[in-house]
């Protein structure tokens, strides 16, 4: 399709916080990254709020191995405090996902040309992302490349189900739903042979008020269009 993209992403380590082990000051991964931290990384690669970001399927790679490791996180009230937070090792990810245009910004409709965005998204990609990526948090540094989803050899080929309980799907912004909330979606991911299909959000079931907010305003002040951001990369400016 003109609109998608298939990578490998990749790295030492990976936190992709269970929120329920936050509240006394400890962190433990998820076993497995949630849609929004595949999001995130996708909209690292190259992001627009003309577009909307869907990911539509991760393939587990590297067995899932963890670390735990003494940290000194900064508290906000001054001085640091000691805490124990458990990483993932060596995760190893490939990625499927796709774009579309964001039915809520119909004042951006002069971005809209599907063509020049997959390009400048598939360039994107060859260079590494046009923002750092992070595997869940910004001290896991993660790296992108273009991959075939389904080639090479995944741990997890044959394994059959894996079921991972209740997760964290992502998060619901107004700017992608039309409503003046933030939300969060809950969700009960299968694993099948290593691969992990998402719902899109608009199809979970499971959502949560968070609080009140208000969508950012983009126009053609704040926002360069498609076809001059394209021009500049053909010209041989910036990623």
């Amino acid at each position: 399709m003109r609109n998608s993209i298939e990578f490998v992403v990749y790295g030492k380590y990976a936190l992709f916080t269970d929120p329920l082990t936050k509240m006394g000051g400890e962190k433990l991964s998820y076993q497995v990254p949630s849609y929004q931290a595949l999001k995130g990384i996708v909209e690292s690669i190259y992001w627009k709020p003309t577009l909307l970001m869907v990911v539509d399927e991760v393939r587990i790679m590297n067995a899932i191995r963890m670390e735990s490791k003494g940290i000194r996180p900064i508290e906000y009230g001054g001085g640091n405090t000691l805490a124990n937070y458990t990483y993932l090792k060596d995760p190893c990810y490939q990625v499927r996902a796709h774009f579309i245009f964001n039915p809520h910004r119909p004042d951006l409709a002069f971005d809209r040309n599907e063509n020049k965005h997959h390009n400048i998204l598939l360039r994107s990609l060859k260079a590494g992302g046009r923002r750092d990526i992070y595997l869940g948090a910004r001290e896991c540094q993660g790296y992108v490349e273009p991959c075939v989803f389904g080639e090479g050899k995944s741990y997890y080929d044959n394994y059959g189900e894996l079921h991972l309980g209740t997760m964290v799907h992502g998060i619901n912004y107004p700017d992608e739903t039309g409503r003046n909330e933030m939300e969060v979606r809950l969700w009960n991911p299968v694993m099948k042979d290593g691969i992990i299909q998402f719902p899109r959000p608009d199809q979970c079931t499971q959502i949560r008020k968070i609080a009140e907010m208000e969508p950012k305003t983009f126009n053609k002040d704040n926002v360069e269009s498609v076809d001059r951001l394209y021009n500049q990369l053909e010209e041989g400016g910036n990623q």
